[in-house]
C-alpha cells in the first residue's frame, strides 16, 4: 500500500470526501463536476489503494466504512491548508492585507524617495506594516531566504539566477554641485573640471567597489581627488553645498535642497555612464504571488509617475 500512496492523486481524496459526504456517487459526480465515469474510475482506484470494503453499496446509494470516514476526515484536514493557500492566489485584497512587507532599497535612492515610495505603498496596502530597510552586504542573503519581500537597486549588482529582475526607470546623470558653482555655471569641460574635489556614494552589495568614473578621470590625465566618501545623500549635498566638490548623481538629488543645481555631465563620458537603469528584484519563486505581483505594480507606477527633473541649464535655455 505505501507505493499506491506515493502515487495517490489529491483528487481521489476530494472524490472520496465528496462520496462519504453525500453517500451517493451520481450526487458526488454533480458537487465534483465530473463524469460518472470519471467517478467510477475514481471509485476503483479508491478500491484499489485502501480495500473492498471501503464502501457498502445499498439500495440508493453506498454506505461508507469506519475505515472510509476516517480516511475522508484526515483528507479534508489535508486538503484545507491546499484549499487556503489556492483561494489566497485567486482572492488576494492588497487592500485587506493586514501583513508585514518589507523593501529593501539602495540607501541613495531611500533618502531621495523614501517618504514619497512609503506614501505609495501604503496607498497599495492601507492595512500592511511597512518595512522600508536599506541595502546592506547582508540583504541578498535575507532576500534569498525570503525575510526581503522586494528589493530595489541599480543594475550591475551581479544577483543569483534565483532572483527575478525588472528595470524600473533609467536615470539619466548629470553633475551635482552647489547653486551658482564657480566653475560648473561657465563650463563642465574636463580642463575646468578635472582637479575639482569628489564626493563619493557608497554602494553596500555591489561587486566592484572601485568607480567606473575613476577610469574615465585617468584617460583624461587626471586622478580623481575623492573628498568625502558616505552612504547618506545628506552628507553628499551638504558637502557640495558647502564647496567646490562635485558628485555624480542624478538630477532628483536637485529638488532636495534649494542650494544646490545639475549640471550638465563633461563631454566624451563613455555611454555607459551616461545613465544607469534602478531596477527592482524579487524572488524567482515569488514571481506568480499574489502579493509580489501587486507589490511590484505599485512600485513600479510610483517611478512611472515620478518624472526625472531637467537639468538647470536645460531650465536655463
Amino acid at each position: 500500500m505505501k507505493k499506491d500512496l506515493e502515487k495517490l492523486d489529491l483528487n481521489l481524496l476530494r472524490l472520496l470526501c465528496a462520496v462519504v459526504e453525500t453517500r451517493n456517487t451520481h450526487t458526488a459526480s454533480a458537487k465534483l463536476g465530473i463524469s460518472q465515469t470519471s467517478v467510477s474510475r475514481g471509485m476503483a482506484k479508491l478500491r484499489e489503494t485502501f480495500g473492498d470494503r471501503l464502501f457498502i453499496r445499498k439500495a440508493h446509494g453506498v454506505e461508507p466504512s469506519e475505515l472510509a470516514k476516517r480516511l475522508a476526515e484526515a483528507a479534508d484536514v489535508m486538503l484545507v491548508p491546499f484549499i487556503k493557500v489556492l483561494e489566497s492566489y485567486q482572492d488576494f485584497d492588497p487592500e485587506a492585507f493586514e501583513g508585514t512587507i518589507r523593501v529593501a532599497v539602495h540607501l541613495l535612492v531611500l533618502d531621495v524617495h523614501g517618504g514619497e515610495l512609503f506614501d505609495a505603498l501604503r496607498a497599495g496596502f492601507p492595512k500592511a506594516h511597512i518595512q522600508l530597510v536599506y541595502w546592506q552586504d547582508h540583504s541578498l542573503i535575507e532576500l534569498l531566504r525570503g525575510d526581503i519581500d522586494i528589493m530595489i537597486c541599480f543594475e550591475g549588482m551581479g544577483f543569483p539566477q534565483d532572483i527575478y529582475q525588472c528595470g524600473l526607470r533609467d536615470i539619466e546623470v548629470c553633475i551635482v554641485a552647489r547653486s551658482n558653482h564657480p566653475v560648473l555655471t561657465q563650463t563642465s569641460a574636463w580642463e575646468a573640471i578635472g582637479n575639482l574635489p569628489l564626493a563619493r556614494v557608497i554602494s553596500d552589495g555591489a561587486p566592484n567597489p572601485q568607480d567606473p568614473m575613476d577610469d574615465v578621470y585617468r584617460a583624461k590625465g587626471f586622478e580623481p581627488k575623492v573628498a568625502l566618501t558616505t552612504h547618506s545623500a545628506q552628507a553628499i549635498l551638504h558637502k557640495v553645498a558647502s564647496s567646490d566638490a562635485i558628485f555624480y548623481g542624478s538630477t532628483y538629488l536637485g529638488c532636495l535642497r534649494e542650494d544646490i543645481d545639475c549640471y550638465p555631465l563633461p563631454p566624451n563620458v563613455p555611454a555607459a555612464l551616461n545613465s544607469y537603469q534602478l531596477c527592482c528584484g524579487y524572488l524567482q519563486s515569488k514571481r506568480d504571488y499574489p502579493m509580489t505581483q501587486v507589490l511590484h505594480q505599485v512600485i513600479q507606477s510610483y517611478f512611472d509617475n515620478t518624472p526625472q527633473p531637467e537639468l538647470v541649464s536645460q531650465l536655463n535655455g
